[in-house]
């Protein structure tokens, strides 16, 4: 079994598409939607599922998610995911890369560093009320028309539809995000795991990160800390066990390959590292994830 690579359901390689946005209604593309989603897979954009009728589930990274009317997921660039609806599910996923949001804009984008993406991809997803839910239908509306025509200022129009619709997917959503909204500390949280994200297989140690933010690893600690709730270290090591358990979970990689893919040159210690951020084997967790898998 091949370890799952970027498999994108909006085609932003294709020069016929020149807008980097586009909204697929569920029930119309059923079919595309189920094929695109017959295995775990990943993108190199932001993606957000709204359920508004029918039930099923969503795979995030090992998480098993229920589907719900009115339940809204957020997927972002890289994460394992699977989409599985049943027959009578309906809603809408909207595709967009994140410089679409930013595009042509000169001023700090509160909608995007907010870091609403970051902690609601990480959420159980967020369920809506029946009220917000229709003045959210109604910008969808509006969307999909604006995506059909060829009109001028299309882009500008949908983007702006679009932030409508995140900023009342802001006002629903309950968490740390509303406490830390539009501070420096956040900003500096978002930059550290963007830059976990490129360089966890290399950069391990708190001092590597805090080096290429210009900031001591006692204040990255500091402030990684009071907005997570745990330190960066942690962070760090989460994100090379992720990764680990990724390739445990949907390849046919040995632990030995693992290991080497996240640069440890010493399988024990990769084995130690693995079991006390775990707190169990890889190759115990690698037989769950097969027994999981079989009775699927």
């Amino acid at each position: 079994m091949k370890y799952p690579e970027f498999f994108p359901l909006l085609k932003l390689e294709d020069p016929d598409t020149s807008l980097p946005f586009e909204i697929f209604s569920i029930r119309r593309m059923k079919g595309e939607i189920m094929t695109h989603n017959s295995h775990p897979h990943k993108q190199n954009y932001l993606e957000i599922i709204w359920i508004t009728k029918g039930s099923g589930c969503l795979i995030i990274d090992l998480d098993r998610h229920e589907l719900k009317a009115n339940s809204i997921f957020c997927v972002t660039p890289g994460q394992l995911h699977q989409l599985k609806t049943d027959e009578d599910t309906e809603g809408y996923i909207l595709t967009f890369t994140e410089s679409f949001l930013c595009l042509g804009d000169q001023e700090y984008d509160l909608t995007y560093n907010s870091g609403l993406f970051q902690a609601f991809s990480r959420s159980a997803g967020i369920y809506i009320d029946e009220e917000i839910a229709m003045e959210m239908n109604s910008i969808i509306a509006k969307m999909i028309k604006e995506c059909h025509n060829v009109y001028l200022f299309r882009t500008e129009i949908l983007r702006r539809y679009l932030k409508i619709f995140l900023i009342y997917l802001t006002r629903q959503f309950q968490g740390p995000l509303q406490t830390t909204m539009q501070t420096r500390n956040l900003e500096l949280m978002e930059r550290f795991k963007s830059l976990v994200e490129v360089h966890f297989k290399s950069h391990r140690k708190v001092a590597d990160y805090a080096r290429l933010l210009t900031v001591t690893p006692n204040y990255l600690n500091e402030i990684v800390k009071k907005i997570s709730g745990y330190p960066a270290s942690y962070h760090i090591r989460q994100r090379i066990v992720l990764e680990a358990k990724r390739r445990a979970a949907y390849s046919d990689v040995c632990m030995k390959e693992v290991a080497w893919y996240l640069g440890f040159s010493d399988i024990a210690h990769f084995s130690k590292f693995f079991k006390n951020t775990t707190g169990t084997t890889y190759s115990d967790f690698k037989r769950e994830c097969l027994i999981v898998s079989s009775g699927n």
